[in-house]
């Protein structure tokens, strides 16, 4: 395990670039990837911060910025958006779905 943000920044965006689509629709606005995104929301857990806190901090380290390929930090809005829909991709169906209710029947 490391204590550098940098190389979880890199490894999650390395993962990431394996794993995801560059865009969610074609029809995205292409301001960030789904690659930058899925690497701040690494971030984000890896700081234990929340929305507005991890984008302070990409304001603040332009390395790290750098190193994400950020020219800015994306609005904390825009993670909260992105965390719902890759932490949905990611989840396994079975895993966290529910059992399903047997049927009712009329009384």
């Amino acid at each position: 395990m490391t204590k550098s943000p940098r190389a979880v920044a890199q490894e999650a965006l390395r993962l990431a670039r394996e794993s995801l689509p560059e865009y969610s629709s074609k029809f995205s606005r292409k301001d960030f990837t789904q690659h930058q995104l899925f690497a701040i929301l690494a971030l984000k857990t890896f700081f234990k911060a929340d929305y507005r806190g991890v984008v302070q901090m990409l304001d603040d380290f332009a390395e790290l910025r750098g190193d994400l390929g950020l020219a800015v930090a994306p609005h904390y809005s825009t993670l909260c958006k992105a965390a719902g829909r890759l932490l949905k991709k990611g989840r396994s169906s079975s895993a966290f779905s529910r059992p399903p209710r047997a049927p009712r029947t009329a009384a």
